[in-house]
């Protein structure tokens, strides 16, 4: 039993822990990186989050495809049978993670990046794992430009950008969708197709619907469509956000 105990403290046992310590450093390091974009615009889950999900999943992968840093003969075998198993124990297990920071309010759906980039950290730290370091960093670097520089590259090319709107009508006033598709039309919009819900409530109508731009030349932004729809006959209230993914 002395043996045994002294066995995790000779100079392998050392260099393999010191060689596995490595791995969840660079992977820890890897995965802040990519949660600094997530921290610094205020999401929910930030460099925390993407430290532990990358450096976990370094762990797992590492003691799945190395049983040999492992000295205890039961945790080999079970780990080191079929490293597969685990990888595909750790993707399943972040797809429950990324479906928690996903969010729909109305016709809006937020948090599909966050939940890609988590999923993504969890790639980087298998990499860590299997030994492709130089993959690894360069994968955290192109997981991190995507998400600081997408969104700018998508506003610089030609796109149809869509806003949500919610319109409550005045009760008795029984609203013409021609009429509002010309408003719309006016101000670069139209309504896209299969999005328009109607709902009826104490004698009032609620419009729920998401309008796509025209041309990116034409649209009006929300403070001008707020005014139109202000001094718009038989509407009481109305909602516009961006419908943001």
């Amino acid at each position: 039993m002395t043996t045994d105990w002294l066995s995790l403290w000779d100079s392998t046992a050392i260099a393999n822990n010191a060689l596995v310590t490595l791995n969840l450093l660079g992977a820890l390091a890897l995965g802040l990186l990519v949660g600094y974009e997530r921290s610094y615009h205020g999401r929910a889950a930030g460099m925390r989050t993407y430290g532990l999900v990358c450096m976990a999943s370094a762990a797992l992968t590492v003691a799945a495809l190395h049983p040999q840093f492992i000295q205890n003969d039961t945790a080999t075998f079970l780990l080191g049978s079929d490293p597969t198993r685990v990888i595909q124990g750790i993707v399943t297990g972040i797809g429950f993670l990324g479906a928690g920071v996903i969010m729909r309010e109305g016709l809006n759906i937020s948090g599909l990046t966050t939940a890609a980039s988590i999923w993504a950290a969890s790639a980087i730290g298998i990499m860590v794992g299997l030994g492709f370091h130089l993959s690894a960093i360069l994968f955290a670097l192109f997981a991190t430009f995507t998400m600081m520089w997408g969104s700018k590259l998508e506003d610089w090319l030609p796109s149809r950008k869509a806003i949500s709107i919610v319109l409550h009508f005045m009760a008795g006033h029984e609203p013409h969708r021609g009429n509002l598709h010309q408003l719309l039309r006016d101000y670069g919009y139209q309504i896209a197709e299969g999005t328009l819900s109607i709902a009826r409530q104490d004698g009032k109508i609620e419009w729920r619907f998401v309008a796509i731009a025209t041309s990116h030349s034409k649209m009006a932004d929300l403070n001008q469509l707020a005014q139109r729809l202000s001094q718009k006959e038989g509407i009481e209230e109305f909602q516009l956000s961006h419908a943001r993914n």
